[in-house]
């Protein structure tokens, strides 16, 4: 699965885009310095995210949307086409990304 394609679950599970999430974290004063702990606690009780989801969302609020350029475009199952991930929602994300 590729790491957009997380964040598109994160989404379908919890009926918020990405930068909604981001947007709420950052309400909650995570950030950069947070660990994963919190965030993938607060993600799991108000959100019902399982480890996995929240640890993809926890890249976004601790690094930002850009990923390694290591899977972009490797045709591998984790594969993305992008190194920058689109947080806007799957239903408005242009088709190169």
């Amino acid at each position: 699965m590729s790491f957009q394609a997380y964040l598109d679950a994160v989404e379908t599970k919890t009926g918020l885009t990405p930068r909604q999430l981001l947007e709420q974290a950052n309400d909650r004063g995570f950030g950069p310095d947070t660990k994963a702990t919190p965030i993938v606690e607060w993600l799991r009780d108000e959100h019902g995210l399982g480890r996995g989801h929240a640890m993809a969302m926890v890249h976004v609020i601790t690094k930002g949307e850009r990923i390694s350029a290591t899977h972009v475009g490797s045709g591998g199952s984790h594969a993305d086409a992008s190194d920058r991930l689109w947080l806007d929602g799957k239903d408005t994300r242009p088709d190169d990304s």
